[in-house]
């Protein structure tokens, strides 16, 4: 395992793993939740999740961009095309939103356009795998090429399942087992 992975470890094992009883977006109970904002939006662990996140995507080619639905995929998104850019790479990011904007240019993408373009949908942490789901469907519209789904944290509950059986790769860089979570 490399430096900064296992950096990105302890980090989010000492600041973004809290335990007690928790309802998931799913609304399936947990013992434990994962919230990576602690960590996505701290300047010290950002980078780490950028570099993680180039690793990991290293070996696909082609790739033009990265992003996924607003929230959570925003500050890896950001954190991906900025570590990407120190080791020379040029993955730009784009933003899905929940919904189309009512005014304006009505855009539910935001960033460069896309069209014909190799795209991976990131997102932190992964449980069921409709987040990514919903951000292909709106990368479709525009007519994106989606060539994978590239999650942080995996919480062994489905989503890779769910992505894989929709057709698309599924890639993550740290699972519960990293965490000592192991369920």
């Amino acid at each position: 395992m490399n430096n900064a992975k296992q950096q990105l470890i302890d980090a989010i094992s000492a600041n973004a793993v809290f335990h007690g009883d928790f309802t998931l977006t799913s609304g399936k109970k947990a013992t434990y939740y994962i919230d990576l904002r602690k960590v996505s939006l701290d300047y010290r662990v950002a980078p780490l999740i950028g570099q993680v996140m180039v690793d990991l995507i290293a070996e696909v080619p082609d790739v033009f961009a990265v992003g996924g639905l607003t929230m959570g995929a925003d500050p890896i998104a950001t954190a991906v095309m900025h570590q990407a850019a120190a080791v020379g790479k040029g993955y730009h990011a784009f933003v899905v939103r929940k919904e189309p904007k009512d005014h304006g240019r009505g855009r539910q993408v935001e960033g460069p356009e896309l069209e014909g373009k190799r795209v991976i949908v990131l997102e932190d942490t992964s449980t069921t795998g409709g987040s990514p789901l919903a951000a292909i469907e709106a990368l479709k519209k525009v007519g994106a090429d989606v060539v994978g789904v590239a999650v942080v944290v995996d919480r062994n509950t489905g989503a890779k399942e769910v992505i894989e059986a929709a057709g698309y790769p599924y890639y993550y860089a740290i699972g519960l087992k990293d965490l000592g979570l192991e369920q």
